[in-house]
């Protein structure tokens, strides 16, 4: 399997993401783990970090705003989408489970929009990292709603930007 490939799945109302990075566990759980490195990547490309606030730990939460700076991009320059992940389990370094929510700038979580729960597990396996996302929505039409927002796309481009802020950290 190659590195910067993802594998996507859908089963019923989850979503199962994989992908190998070329990093070794530890480095791949810190920059999820700590918001200064995650708002070097987060998110697809042309869309920045700009605000970012976290508390890395069970019962903490992590809101964030995404902007567009490509011009590029058209109707969505300029645009915010602002997000909120709680946690809700973490086990250093090979677990993270929160739920994550579509929110605004105040950081409530924005009425009508799915909610996922996150599961995510990072094996090492011979110095590389396999990460498996497994989003769990309350119905098959909630994933759909997401999918058809482009997500597969932003997350591929989001785990790209991962690999290679990776390579930069090692």
């Amino acid at each position: 399997m190659m590195a910067n490939t993802m594998i996507t799945r859908v089963e019923g109302q989850v979503l199962v993401l994989e992908r190998v990075f070329n990093a070794p566990r530890e480095l791949v759980f810190k920059v999820f783990s700590d918001g200064e490195h995650l708002k070097q990547w987060w998110g697809p490309r042309g869309w920045e970090v700009t605000v970012s606030s976290m508390d890395f730990r069970p019962g903490g939460s992590w809101h964030y705003c995404m902007k567009c700076m490509d011009k590029n991009q058209g109707d969505f320059y300029g645009m915010e989408s602002w997000g909120k992940s709680v946690y809700e389990e973490i086990e250093a370094p090979g677990k993270i489970v929160y739920i994550d929510y579509f929110s605004n700038a105040e950081g409530q979580v924005a009425e009508g929009m799915p909610a996922t729960t996150v599961t995510m597990t990072l094996e090492e396996i011979d110095g590389k990292t396999k990460l498996v996302s497994r989003g769990v929505y309350e119905s098959p039409e909630a994933l759909k709603t997401v999918l058809e927002m482009g997500m597969e796309e932003g997350i591929t481009q989001t785990w790209d930007r991962l690999e290679e802020y990776l390579a930069a950290q090692q």
